[in-house]
Parts: structure tokens; sequence; C-alpha cells
């Protein structure tokens, strides 16, 4: 017996029900748009984090359409909202920048991938780490990027390189997720083993019989090539036992119907 090839994970997560997994802050400083401080709260529950700090949102704290863009995602109602990028980032030993323009300085650059892996290997050793997101119209400060051990740039369309700030908060939580492997877990068509190959030949004699009986296989000289093609299409989708023993049942279905009429 082999088992099914491999697929793509999926990823799983937790409900809010489930114990939290550390994480980084997503640190907010100055957002304009309740809307966008309520979106960027429900992608980072999609994609397991749950520490969100705000800094001097416009339209003050709490924020009506926030809340309802969240749709739900606890996140919004733990927010911590901090007067300076500086007191929301003074527990971290580690922040990145999230930035679309490159700036003058000699601190490491990251792409999302690169800065989810670094990030994760040091929350690991103990360390509590943060993404900082500038307001939506001119994004960080050159100030608040300074305070930042280095910068996390998405790599978009040079001509036009404006992100939704919910937007560059999800490729970074979707990064998060993968490296942290946050319960993925294999599908049930994952882990299912290929049919038993007694099985299997059993099927394909059942079906062989029965398309001879329909007269399928014409002119006859050709049946042998046309058996070898059937074979190897159905090979190749690795069948689990009980899809065998499903096209067999449908199988028997379609011939006693054709009996019938």
């Amino acid at each position: 017996m082999s088992a099914k090839p491999e697929r793509s994970a999926k990823i799983r997560l937790k409900g809010d029900g489930g114990a939290e997994s550390p994480g980084p802050a997503i640190v907010l400083v100055e957002p304009q748009l309740g809307e966008n401080i309520g979106a960027v709260a429900r992608v980072m529950l999609n994609f397991g984090l749950h520490s969100l700090r705000i800094v001097n949102p416009r339209d003050g704290w709490p924020n009506e359409k926030a809340i309802a863009m969240s749709s739900g995602a606890a996140v919004i109602d733990k927010a911590e909202i901090f007067d300076s990028a500086a007191s929301a980032i003074r527990d971290c030993s580690y922040a990145l920048a999230m930035t679309a323009r490159p700036r003058e300085s000699l601190i490491p650059v990251f792409a999302p991938e690169e800065a989810a892996k670094e990030i994760k290997q040091r929350i690991d050793a103990g360390a509590r780490c943060a993404v900082l997101l500038g307001p939506e119209r001119s994004g960080l400060a050159n100030e608040d990027v300074m305070r930042a051990d280095g910068i996390i740039s998405i790599p978009v369309n040079p001509a036009f390189a404006s992100l939704n700030l919910a937007q560059a908060a999800a490729v970074f939580a979707y990064e998060w997720a993968q490296a942290s492997a946050l319960a993925i877990s294999p599908s049930d068509l994952d882990v299912a083993l290929a049919a038993p190959r007694e099985a299997f030949e059993g099927f394909l004699a059942h079906l062989f019989g029965d398309l001879e009986a329909a007269r399928y296989f014409y002119p006859p000289d050709k049946r042998d090539a046309m058996e070898r093609k059937i074979r190897n299409a159905l090979t190749r989708a690795e069948f689990t036992e009980g899809e065998v023993r499903m096209f067999r049942g449908i199988i028997k279905a379609l011939s006693r119907g054709a009996t019938e009429s």
C-alpha cells in the first residue's frame, strides 16, 4: 500500500476558544480609519495573532466602526492604546517596521517570509517582538522606522506600491502562520492510504468486464491499448479502499440500469 502523494498543507487555526500561541504584537501607529483597525484585527485572528497595540488613533478609542469591521474578532476587545510608538514597543526586545519605501539606513531589510522566520526564532527564545505599521496616508515616520531593528519590505509593483493597512498586515500575518506552523494539519485525503493492490485490480477487472459487455472496446484489436490508458489514468488517481468500493457500486448501478431498460 502506498500513501497519497503529498499535497499543499491547509492552515487550520484554533478558534478564539483555543490557547493563544505566542506571537508578535501588531502595532498600528496613528491609524486614521476605524474600519482599517477592525480589518487588521480580523486578519490577525485569521492567522493566529492576538496582540494589537494602537498608537494615538485619529478618531479616538473605542471606535464603533473598528468593532463592526472586526466581525467579532476578540483581538479588538483586547487592544491596548499607547501615546507613542516608543511606549508601544517599550517591553519588546525586537521590532520590525513595515514600509513600502526604502529608507536611508543601515538596518536590515527583510522580505515578509524572512521577517516571520526571524521573529519566530526570537520568540521561541523568549523575546517579545513587535511589527509596526504606519498611518494610511503617509506610512511610518522616519523616527519610528529608526526605532526598529529592521524593515519588512513587501515586493509590490513599483508603479503602484500603495497597500491598504489591513492588506499589509495580512501579508505578514500569513507568513507568520506559515513560519509558526499554527495547527497545520493534513486533511483526511492527505493521510488516507491508497487501496490495496488486490482491491484495485478487482475494481479494474469489474470495470473492464462491464465495458466488454457494453461493447466499449472497439475495434477489438485496440482493446489492449485502451485498457492500458484506462489503467494508467485510474492508477494516477490512487483511489482509497473506500473510493474503490464506491466506484464498484457505481458500476453495478449503471449495469443494473442498462439491463432494466
